[in-house]
């Protein structure tokens, strides 16, 4: 009796914290389930299970499952979703998290290698940190590859040709502000609605990745890809703060590790994909086409740029650091 209660008392003086126990994560996301956002989930979901022993599991959703960005937000917010990945453009929108802008300025950054580098320093930290206020844990990124433009009509091979197309772009202050700029007749729209969109000619174009073109099948309607490059698209790895909650302080850790080597391999892999994906859309019939005048482009959005930089001190320091790392 003397050592039995000596052990509950043991047990009892222990953190709640640090008593280890088997969770299980569910992580939606709002891309196609053949998409890199996938396979970098799958990727985070192998590391959480080696680096806690099989204490966590990652169980990942893709197809809109658990519903698409917004909505998967949402139920971050109020612990109805364990863990979502979400394009970081639409965390400026539904969460007021404005440093995320940052990371779709654009031209600023100029190589995956130099997004990863920054995406996994301090600073990358800094940032996923600002979703602490909003219940929200954020412990990585997964990139799905830099943007250009896909459109119905005819090739675009040089800026003015951008002019008065009705193009979708998220709804966001800094996408209208830049595509506005370059010319287009910008429309918000949820990324699940552009296929019937291009398809029925509600729109004439969409500024995506190539990723995405191939996974979500918009090569049937969308024929003629221009090579821009725009800016690049990661999306963040979070957890609800209740999910979070239950975890051990060695799974934390071991979660946080996992989710800083996942964004360093996503990176490489996008990096990697990028020409396969491209070869792939040609076979379908895309045609590929280099803006002849990119440096138009450029200079066209780079007041947005400096007018971004200025918004948020954090901004202006991811901007200095990602044009260091060109």
């Amino acid at each position: 009796m003397k050592l039995f209660g000596l052990s509950a008392a043991l047990i009892c003086a222990v953190p709640l914290s640090a008593l280890a126990q088997d969770v299980t994560i569910k992580m939606g996301h709002a891309a196609s389930s053949k998409h890199i956002f996938q396979t970098g989930l799958e990727m985070f979901a192998e590391k959480v299970a080696e680096k806690t022993g099989g204490s966590v599991a990652v169980e990942v959703f893709g197809d809109r499952q658990l519903g698409d960005d917004k909505q998967l937000l949402e139920g971050l917010q109020i612990g109805l979703i364990d863990g979502a990945l979400v394009s970081t453009a639409t965390l400026p929108l539904v969460l007021n998290a404005t440093a995320f802008d940052a990371l779709q300025l654009p031209f600023v950054a100029g190589s995956y290698q130099s997004v990863s580098d920054v995406l996994t320093s301090d600073l990358g930290d800094e940032l996923l940190a600002t979703l602490d206020d909003k219940s929200i844990k954020g412990v990585g990124f997964i990139e799905a590859g830099l943007r250009h433009f896909l459109t119905t009509g005819d090739a675009i091979g040089s800026t003015s040709q951008f002019a008065g197309l009705k193009t979708r772009i998220v709804p966001i202050p800094l996408h209208k502000a830049t595509w506005e700029a370059i010319g287009v007749n910008p429309i918000g729209m949820a990324y699940g609605e552009v296929y019937s969109a291009l398809e029925t000619g509600t729109i004439d174009a969409v500024e995506i990745n190539v990723s995405s073109v191939e996974s979500e099948s918009l090569y049937d309607a969308g024929k003629n890809l221009t090579l821009t490059g725009h800016y690049f698209w990661p999306g963040a790895i979070m957890l609800a703060q209740a999910t979070w909650d239950k975890l051990s302080d060695e799974q934390k850790a071991a979660v946080e590790e996992a989710g800083r080597e996942t964004t360093a391999e996503a990176y490489a892999l996008a990096a990697s994909q990028e020409d396969e994906t491209i070869a792939k859309l040609e076979s379908q019939g895309v045609t590929v086409t280099k803006l002849g005048d990119l440096d138009v482009m450029q200079g066209a959005t780079a007041q947005v740029v400096t007018d971004w930089s200025g918004k948020d001190p954090l901004i202006g320091r991811i901007v200095d650091a990602l044009k260091a790392g060109n």
